[in-house]
Formats: structure tokens, C-alpha cells, sequence
């Protein structure tokens, strides 16, 4: 839960953020100033990406969870028992045993969204965020073609 309040905190921050720099690109377009003109229109396209980047995000987390609550729902999450920190952690090594497994998976069915769901998970647990999202993504393309 406080995960997805901050989330929320972020996402309400970002907006005013975004609001007040919208309200700022405003004023220095109507000052008729070829810099302010200038420095307004740039002022505009940044809200814009950040707009696109948090939506992207948002969207991502959600089908994320998604899948993680249908995989919840077969049975078929990871079970192997893992040692963690105080902190709620993986420890690194435990992770990094049990890796191998997921990965096999992977390369004996490449399309199976639930072995690339399992294995951003191992990603994740190992401290490889960038693959780890990577696997969840292909998981979440993969998931998304076999409903069509």
C-alpha cells in the first residue's frame, strides 16, 4: 500500500509541477519578447514530456501488476524460498541461485509471457532493474498479442 501512495504523492507532485511551469510558459509567451516567446514554447514541450513519461509509467505499473495479480491467481509465481534482508529485500545470492532456472525457462519457451513475467522477476530480485523491467515489458507485449 504505501507503494502505491507514493505513487499517488509523486504523480499529484509532478502535476503541480507541471501546472505551475504551463502557467509560466503562458506568462512568457504574452510578454512579446522573442526570448520569452522562445523560452515559453520550451516551457510548454517539457510539461508535455513529462505528461507522456508519467502516463507511460503509470501505464506500465499497472499492466505490471496486472499480470503479477493473474499469475497471483494460477499459482504461478516464483516459490522458491529466499532469504531476505530486515529491510524486506532479496539477499542477492539467494536471488542470484534460483536465476538460472528462470532464464531456462525464457529460452525454452520465448513466448510464453509468463516465464518473461517470472523472469523480470529473478531480474528484479538480483538488483538488474533495467532487465528486470525489460522482461516485464516483453511479458506485457507478449500477454497483450495472445488476446488478439
Amino acid at each position: 500500500m504505501s507503494v502505491k501512495i507514493g505513487v499517488v504523492v509523486m504523480a499529484v507532485l509532478l502535476a503541480l509541477y507541471i501546472a505551475l511551469v504551463g502557467w509560466r510558459a503562458v506568462l512568457l509567451l504574452g510578454t512579446g519578447d522573442p526570448v520569452g516567446i522562445t523560452m515559453g514554447v520550451a516551457l510548454i514541450v517539457l510539461p508535455v514530456v513529462a505528461v507522456w513519461a508519467l502516463g507511460r509509467e503509470l501505464w506500465f505499473g499497472w499492466r505490471a501488476q496486472q499480470l503479477g495479480l493473474r499469475l497471483e491467481a494460477e499459482h504461478d509465481l516464483p516459490e522458491e524460498a529466499v532469504g531476505v534482508r530486515p529491510s524486506g529485500r532479496v539477499l542477492r545470492e539467494d536471488a542470484d541461485a534460483v536465476f538460472p532456472r528462470y532464464r531456462d525457462e525464457v529460452t525454452a519457451s520465448p513466448d510464453d509471457w509468463r516465464a518473461w513475467y517470472r523472469l523480470g522477476l529473478a531480474y528484479d530480485a538480483s538488483g538488474d532493474r533495467r532487465r528486470a523491467r525489460e522482461a516485464v515489458r516483453r511479458a506485457i507485449t507478449l500477454e497483450a498479442d495472445s488476446r488478439r
